[in-house]
C-alpha cells in the first residue's frame, strides 16, 4: 500500500548532489545536462553530479574520459561534447568507479543497461549496481531521504515486486527511508541532447508525490517537451509498449516490403500513399537520416539496438510465466520476422545476383543505427555470422565501431572487421549497405569506384538505383521495385494495417486487464487504457494506439494476407 504522507516534499526540497550510474548513451547526456543546467533547487549553489561508472574491462576507462572533459559516447552527438567539457571545467561534473561517493546523494538516476534472457528480463548488470547503491545508501546521512530515479528499461511489475523488495533488504524501505521512482528513456542514438530536450517524459512512482519530485527536477533540462506524471506500473508499460509497437510496425511493413519485392512493385510510393491516409506522414522514404515515424515504417537490414529487439518480451513477461497461450500475440510474431530480416535480405540479393558464394562481399555499417557506435543486437552481426557459418567471404567495416568492441569479440568477430574503407572495399565484388551512416553517403563516389564491383545491395536506402546502375554496377535495394503499386493494393495495405492496429489494441488491452488483476496493488497504481494511450501518443517517433474493438474479418489481396493481419482476428 502507497504511504499515507511523504518524508519530502517537493515545495521544501532540497538538491545538492545528483548521482548517475552507468555513463551510456542514457545516462553520459542526462549527466552532462544536469551538470550544464546548474540546478539550483532548495540552495543558492547548483547542485553536482557525479558518474559513477563500475571498474570492468570494457568500460572503466570512462572515468578518467569524463573527468578529462570528454563525452564517452563516439559516433556524430551534436553539443555533448562541448556540455560535458563545460560541466567539468565549471566543476559540477566529475565521474568516479566508487559507489560508497553516492551515500550522501539527493538524487541518483540509475541508467544501466537491460537485457533479456529468453523470454524473461536479465537484469544482471543491473542488480549488481542496485546492490552498490543499496550499501552505499544504507549509510546516508540521517535524515537523508534519497530520490532513486530509473531511466532503464523495465519490464512492468518490476518496481513494484523487485526493485522496492531489493532497497528493502538493505533497510531502505519505500516511502519512509529512499523514494523510487521510474522516468523510462526516450533518447535515440545521434540525436541524443536533442531528444533529452525536446521530447516529451514520463515520470513514475510508486508514491503519487514521487513524480511531482521527478517533475520539478527534470523541468530544468526537459525544456521544450512536457513531463507527464504517473504510476509506476504505467510508466512501465508505456515504456515497452512503444518500442514493441514500433516492432509490430517494422514487421508488418517487412510483410509488405517482401511481397512487393516479389512482385516487382515500389514499396515506398506505397508507404507515402497509406501514411497519407493515415495522417501520419513523415520524410524518411527520400531522406536516409530521417526518423520514420509513420504507420508503415522502413524496413532495413533487421532490427537492432538495445530496446526493440527485447522490449515486446519484456512487457509480456509476467503472463508469459503464467503459460498463458501466446499464439495471437502480434508482438511476439513480430519478433520472429524482423529476427529473419538479415538472412532474408541476403538471400533476395542472391535470387538478384546469383550465388554470391567464392564473392568478396563488403558489408558497410557494423553499428545498428546510422551515425553511431552502438553494436547491441545488430542485424549486420546476425547477417555476418550466417555468412561465415556458410562460407562466404565477407568484410565487415564501419567509422564508428572499435576493433575492440564487445559484441566484435561476442561473435569472434574481430577478425573481419576493418575500420579502413579502403581495405574493406579493396577487390569487393558486392557492397551490402547495412546502414546509412552520414560517412557512407558522402563518400558514395568512393564506394562505388572499386574496378571488381559488380553489384550493391542497398538494405537502408540510402542510394538510388540510378546513381549506382550509371556506373555499370548491378542495384538492388528493398522495396526498390519499379512498378506502380495500384489503387487496390494501396487500400488494402491501409485496410490491412488498421486491422492489425486494432488487434495491437486488444492485445495491450488484455495486458492491462492482467496486470490490473494481478499487480495493481492500491487504487493509485491500477492502469488505464485510455491513459496509455494518451501517454504512448507523446512518444516522438510515433505510437498512436488505436481502440480495443473486436476484429471479425481480415482483408486479402490475391492471395496475400500479412501474418500480423490474420492473427488479429479473435
Amino acid at each position: 500500500m502507497t504511504n499515507q504522507t511523504m518524508p519530502i516534499k517537493a515545495e521544501t526540497w532540497k538538491i545538492e548532489k545528483i548521482g548517475v550510474i552507468g555513463p551510456g548513451i542514457v545516462g553520459m547526456p542526462m549527466a552532462s545536462m544536469l551538470a550544464n543546467a546548474k540546478i539550483r533547487i532548495g540552495t543558492d549553489e547548483p547542485a553536482k553530479v557525479l558518474v559513477v561508472q563500475r571498474d570492468s574491462r570494457n568500460s572503466g576507462w570512462k572515468v578518467d574520459c569524463i573527468n578529462s572533459g570528454k563525452s564517452v559516447i563516439g559516433g556524430i552527438e551534436p553539443e555533448l561534447d562541448d556540455i560535458t567539457r563545460e560541466g567539468v571545467q565549471a566543476g559540477l561534473l566529475s565521474a568516479t568507479s566508487d559507489f560508497s561517493n553516492l551515500s550522501d546523494a539527493d538524487v541518483v538516476l540509475v541508467s544501466v543497461q537491460t537485457d533479456k534472457k529468453g523470454f524473461e528480463p536479465d537484469y544482471g548488470p543491473l542488480f549488481g549496481a542496485l546492490e552498490k547503491l543499496a550499501e552505499a545508501l544504507s549509510h546516508k546521512p540521517e535524515g537523508k531521504i534519497p530520490l532513486v530515479v530509473f531511466e532503464s528499461t523495465l519490464a512492468p511489475t518490476t518496481m513494484d515486486t523487485l526493485i522496492r523488495t531489493l532497497f528493502g533488504k538493505y533497510g531502505l524501505v519505500e516511502g519512509k527511508d529512499i523514494l523510487l521512482g521510474n522516468s523510462p528513456n526516450r533518447v535515440m542514438p545521434g540525436r541524443l541532447v536533442e531528444r533529452i530536450r525536446k521530447s516529451d517524459k514520463l515520470a513514475g512512482g510508486l508514491h503519487p508525490e514521487t513524480p511531482k519530485l521527478i517533475h520539478k527536477l527534470y523541468n530544468h533540462i526537459v525544456t521544450q517537451g512536457e513531463v507527464y506524471m504517473t504510476n509506476s506500473l504505467t510508466a512501465e508499460i508505456v515504456k515497452t509498449l512503444e518500442n514493441a509497437y514500433r516492432d509490430v510496425r517494422i514487421a508488418y511493413s517487412t510483410e509488405v516490403v517482401r511481397y512487393c519485392d516479389e512482385n516487382d512493385i515500389n514499396f515506398y510510393k506505397v508507404r507515402d500513399l497509406v501514411n497519407q491516409k493515415l495522417a501520419q506522414t513523415d520524410a524518411a522514404t527520400t531522406d536516409p537520416n530521417a526518423v520514420p515515424s509513420g504507420g508503415i515504417l522502413i524496413p532495413m537490414l533487421g532490427v537492432g539496438g538495445h530496446c526493440l529487439p527485447k522490449d515486446g518480451i519484456l512487457l509480456w513477461w509476467r503472463n508469459i510465466e503464467t503459460g498463458t497461450d501466446t499464439s495471437k500475440s502480434l508482438i511476439l510474431a513480430s519478433r520472429l520476422i524482423n529476427d529473419d530480416s538479415p538472412v532474408h535480405t541476403f538471400k533476395q540479393a542472391e535470387k538478384k545476383f546469383g550465388s554470391l558464394k567464392g564473392k568478396k562481399i563488403a558489408l558497410l555499417g557494423v553499428a545498428y543505427r546510422f551515425n553511431s557506435e552502438d553494436t547491441r543486437n545488430s542485424p549486420t552481426l546476425t547477417l555476418a555470422n550466417y555468412l561465415r557459418d556458410n562460407d562466404y567471404n565477407y568484410i565487415m567495416h564501419d567509422p564508428y565501431v572499435k576493433d575492440d568492441d564487445q559484441n566484435l569479440e561476442k561473435y569472434n568477430q574481430q577478425g573481419y572487421y576493418s575500420n579502413d574503407l579502403a581495405n574493406a572495399l579493396k577487390d569487393a565484388d558486392y557492397v551490402i549497405l547495412c546502414n546509412s551512416h552520414k560517412e557512407y553517403m558522402d563518400k558514395m563516389a568512393t564506394i562505388l569506384a572499386g574496378d571488381k564491383l559488380a553489384g550493391v545491395i542497398d538494405a537502408c536506402n540510402i542510394y538510388k538505383a540510378a546513381d549506382v546502375e550509371s556506373k555499370g554496377i548491378g542495384y538492388t535495394g528493398i522495396g526498390r521495385g519499379k512498378g506502380e503499386p495500384t489503387q487496390a493494393f494501396v487500400d488494402f495495405v491501409y485496410e490491412a494495417f488498421t486491422t492489425m492496429e486494432h488487434g495491437l489494441a486488444n492485445e495491450l488491452n488484455d495486458l492491462i486487464s492482467f496486470y490490473n488483476a494481478n499487480y495493481a496493488f492500491d487504487e493509485y497504481n491500477k492502469v488505464k487504457f485510455s491513459e496509455v494511450q494518451r501517454l504512448a501518443k507523446t512518444c516522438s517517433t510515433g505510437c498512436e494506439i488505436a481502440d480495443a474493438v473486436p476484429v471479425t474479418s481480415v482483408p486479402s489481396f490475391e492471395g496475400f494476407t500479412p501474418i500480423l493481419t490474420t492473427i488479429s482476428k479473435r
